[in-house]
């Protein structure tokens, strides 16, 4: 498998830090309100790359760490907004992310701490960078001495006065240099008492930053395989990472495997609120946009390029996802590991190419309807199938059934009446129900042993 490193901008084939185990950190979700698009993007990649590694390795030689932010500027601004308690926000926030992730077929990750609960490891690490003197404490706050981290900004490919000069950086007369960015703050009279702590510089709560470094040094130690995030997070979260870890740990090369999801708009505009086009994975649930179909959208551009969202694209996946699961609706059956074949598995392991791993199920989805051999047919669903399940599609066994206001079992009702009505020559009344079905967006199959299905438009 080869996968493009960020560290070293080429594409690199992959190799474990330990022979037949992977390690992978993920930067996840801060928990201050439900996910957007964007978001949604980034956790599904990672999820099939996991279920890449997986497939490779066994999933339990896979240790995923995805963490979860859940003490941030952000969170109290979001509290105080809302008028409730920081903890209620986040135990809300985080069960909403996971219903979504859940709602986009993605799977659990081995761990998914919360950087509340390593407040301790925070607090050891940033001891031991003052004591280094990579560090400092100012003002009640601890600071990370940038000019003290060699190769400061290794991951951009900048130097320091470029990243600093094309970033918003937080401005303090406390600073050795404007770039020096918190490990630790002090609480302010508006903090709610359950997003402060307790540490040797006194009340506050930690950095973003540090909470990551503390996270994946927990579960997965000094090094470990690969590290995963957006890549509008290279800069600086993902810079100031690896400083610090660097420095806190001498001897450590910290994540050996950097990887970047590409940046997605919305009809060709940067996501925005006040553009009126932000949306959340709920929003699109709430219009009856099925999971399936925005993790094929996602999927269906290579992970590293940009990603425009639309209605097109939108209709588009839904289009490809029908033709898919129509190759397999007379075949029924579990999917095999072995049943994929090497060309599809090619693509995903030549850096996690997913349009090019959709491109094999389309050709065999054409091959289903093509052949007439059912013994053929059968093998090639079972490749199908198998294909889908491994990047977390085709999933639903009940794709094409009627997802409105109108029950299934009246749909059924009318398919019995219109057959009736066609046996007895009652040809009038059967085309009747046929317009009343297509009035309500339902297709018909008549088969030939008399019989017929149905699914949604």
């Amino acid at each position: 498998m080869k996968l493009h490193n960020t560290l070293t901008q080429i594409k690199q084939e992959f190799t474990p830090l330990k022979s037949g185990k992977v390690s992978m950190y993920v930067c996840g979700p801060t928990v201050y309100d439900r996910p957007h698009i964007g978001n949604a993007r980034s956790v599904v990649v990672y999820d099939t790359l996991y279920r890449l590694l997986s497939h490779i390795y066994g999933m339990e030689n896979i240790t995923y760490v995805r963490n979860i932010t859940d003490v941030d500027d952000k969170i109290n601004a979001r509290a105080i907004e809302l008028n409730i308690s920081i903890q209620e926000l986040t135990s809300r926030t985080y069960v909403e992310f996971q219903e979504d992730m859940s709602y986009l077929n993605c799977l659990s990750p081995t761990y998914e701490p919360k950087a509340t609960e390593h407040i301790e490891d925070i607090i050891r690490i940033n001891k031991k960078l003052i004591e280094s003197g990579n560090a400092y404490i100012a003002d009640g706050h601890v600071y990370f001495d940038v000019t003290s981290a060699q190769d400061y900004g290794c991951l951009s490919g900048r130097n320091l006065d470029e990243m600093i000069a094309g970033a918003r950086i937080e401005v303090s007369k406390h600073k050795k240099h404007p770039g020096d960015f918190v490990l630790w703050k002090p609480a302010s009279l508006r903090d709610d008492i359950s997003s402060v702590f307790e540490s040797p510089w006194g009340l506050g709560r930690p950095g973003w930053h540090i909470e990551c470094s503390a996270m994946s040094h927990h579960f997965l130690g000094t090094d470990f395989d690969i590290h995963g995030g957006g890549s509008d997070i290279i800069f600086p979260h993902h810079t100031n990472e690896i400083a610090q870890s660097l420095c806190a740990f001498p001897g450590s090369k910290f994540a050996r495997y950097w990887i970047h999801n590409g940046l997605l708009t919305v009809s060709g505009d940067k996501m925005s609120k006040s553009l009126g086009n932000f949306l959340t994975v709920y929003d699109l649930a709430q219009k009856s946009v099925k999971g399936e179909v925005i993790r094929y959208l996602l999927l269906s551009t290579h992970y590293r390029k940009p990603l425009d969202f639309n209605d097109k694209a939108i209709y588009d996946a839904k289009e490809s996802l029908d033709y898919l699961y129509r190759a397999l609706e007379h075949h029924s059956g579990k999917a095999d590991r072995n049943d994929i074949p090497c060309e599809f598995l090619s693509y995903l392991e030549d850096d996690l190419n997913t349009a090019g791993a959709l491109s094999v199920m389309h050709e065999i989805a054409k091959q289903i309807n093509k052949v007439s051999e059912l013994s053929k047919k059968s093998v090639l669903a079972h490749q199908l199938r198998a294909c889908g399940n491994l990047i977390g599609l085709l999933l639903d066994s009940n794709w094409f059934r009627y997802e409105g206001l109108l029950d299934a079992s009246y749909i059924d009702e009318l398919i019995l009446k219109r057959i009736d009505a066609k046996k007895s020559r009652q040809f009038g009344v059967a085309d009747s129900i046929r317009s009343e079905l297509i009035a309500l967006g339902i297709e018909i199959e008549d088969r030939p042993d008399g019989t017929s299905i149905w699914r949604k438009k």
